[in-house]
């Protein structure tokens, strides 16, 4: 990892494109201001699974795998991340360790928040408070629809809607 030219949130033309980057002036002003941003060489690890929690990461440019590793040392591709889309959330917001590992699979240009900026950052700022929660119910259904899928051999879309 190496250090990167600070490059604002609030000059970024895919902005809009993405969920947690889309915040109003104020929070987004406020976010630039504690990120730092770091470029990572092609498969470079981010964070690796069972390292403490250090702070979340949103992926600029570049493509990220997120994969979990079993008992017997077998690696498992849970999916891969792509610009706009924020890592670390979860653990950083629990304070617990990363669930997963992420390595880039493209050079990537990346922005850290770190958790305890984060924290504070959340509580000041209600709308991004609220884009978190989003993204964390996202998280929520799609991990819901991965179990549904391999546990009873269907994901959500494929059943016919329940009329009460």
């Amino acid at each position: 990892m190496e250090s990167a030219i600070q490059q604002s949130c609030l000059d970024c033309v895919l902005r809009s494109d993405r969920l947690f980057c889309d915040l109003p002036a104020d929070a987004l002003q406020a976010f630039d201001a504690l990120k730092s941003m770091a470029l990572f060489e092609r498969g470079s690890a981010i964070f690796q699974e069972g390292q403490p929690a250090r702070g979340v990461f949103v992926i600029c440019e570049g493509r990220v795998k997120l994969s979990v590793c079993s008992d017997s040392g077998r690696r498992l591709i849970l999916r891969i991340a792509g610009p706009g889309e924020v890592l670390g959330l979860s653990a950083s917001l629990s304070g617990s360790p990363y669930e997963v590992t992420a390595e880039t699979l493209d050079n990537a240009r990346v922005a850290l928040v770190k958790r305890k900026d984060l924290l504070h950052f959340l509580r000041d700022h209600r709308e991004a408070c609220l884009q978190v929660v989003h993204l964390l119910s996202q998280d929520l259904h799609t991990a819901y629809d991965r179990v549904r899928s391999v546990g009873l051999g269907r994901s959500r879309r494929s059943r016919v809607p329940h009329v009460q």
